[in-house]
């Protein structure tokens, strides 16, 4: 009797393991080792660390770094092959694409969610509750003479603004430059530059007369701290929200999300299993800390973008 049930649980056990390899592709082993280093976006970040922590459950032997030195930061860290993939809330711009180019990095660029810039004031800010895009232009545009609310809008208080946002190493910096200033990185430069958002969001919450922007996860992590400026571009006054970004009508402030990542550091298992993983997750996770996701069509695509890429000889 003692020796059946040995057999029966040695049999079990088999069986567990056999599935366990099962559903991991390529016939690869289930216990990963190795490392994946990931640097960039400060508005990817909680994505990527997200995901980090789910994928560590399942993979405890891999060793995960996860930066935020700002998409700017990243693709120098990326071109000169130190990070495996990078964070960006941007497209990779001609001379970091010369950089890869010129140390042999290859990459693919990869969609993981959907995020709205979200332009926020004091909570007891009673004035500001929309903006136009022309508007917004006026008080970020460079060497604009706008110091006072009431420039902006007669009927506002005759008190100075304080303004806050991204330095120019973010991906978000140069977005919004981009789409409210028609020309990435023109933008004024007497404002509270921050390389972490969480120091405008402490400079806000603590000035009545401070405006600032920065992604919307870093908004719905501090709603309750912040008020909210909807955006008119002409077709009317739009809040930022999960719902508006998604579909779309929160313009011309929404944006896509990627990470690259590099072909070379994608044939190590770790690295592969991390971005399969990454791709299979995001749905869930980006909304979890706060970003919108994709359909799942659009995750499908993206999965087959990379499947692609590092099947390319």
């Amino acid at each position: 009797m003692k020796k059946s049930i040995i057999i029966i649980a040695l049999a079990t056990l088999s069986i567990a393991c056999g599935n366990k390899k099962s559903n991991n592709q390529d016939g690869e082993s289930a216990e990963l080792t190795g490392s994946v280093s990931i640097d960039g976006s400060g508005t990817v970040f909680p994505v990527s660390e997200a995901v980090a922590e789910e994928f560590l459950a399942e993979q405890p032997n891999v060793k995960i770094t996860v930066g935020e030195s700002g998409t700017g930061g990243g693709f120098k860290k990326f071109g000169a092959g130190v990070i495996d993939i990078c964070d960006a809330s941007r497209d990779i711009k001609d001379k970091e694409i010369a950089l890869c180019k010129e140390n042999g990095i290859d990459y693919v660029q990869l969609t993981v969610a959907l995020d709205g810039i979200t332009v926020v004031v004091n909570k007891d800010n009673t004035w500001a509750t929309s903006m136009t895009t022309e508007e917004l232009k006026k008080l970020w545009e460079p060497n604009s003479k706008i110091t006072k609310w009431n420039q902006i809008r007669t009927d506002w208080p005759n008190e100075e603004i304080h303004l806050y946002g991204p330095n120019t190493s973010h991906g978000t910096y140069d977005f919004f430059t981009e789409i409210i200033m028609g020309e990435s990185g023109a933008s004024r430069t007497d404002y509270n530059a921050v390389s972490d958002y969480n120091v405008a969001v402490q400079g806000i919450e603590n000035d009545k007369n401070a405006l600032g922007y920065f992604g919307l996860s870093y908004y719905e992590e501090n709603k309750d701290k912040l008020g909210v400026v909807g955006i008119d571009n002409g077709s009317g006054v739009v809040l930022p929200s999960i719902e508006t970004v998604a579909n779309n009508t929160y313009a011309p402030l929404s944006r896509s999300l990627f990470i690259f990542v590099s072909k070379k550091s994608a044939q190590r298992p770790e690295v592969k299993k991390f971005v399969e993983f990454y791709l299979d997750n995001a749905p869930v996770l980006c909304k979890e800390v706060g970003y919108v996701p994709m359909p799942a069509s659009g995750y499908d695509a993206q999965k087959e973008i990379f499947k692609n890429a590092i099947s390319a000889k």
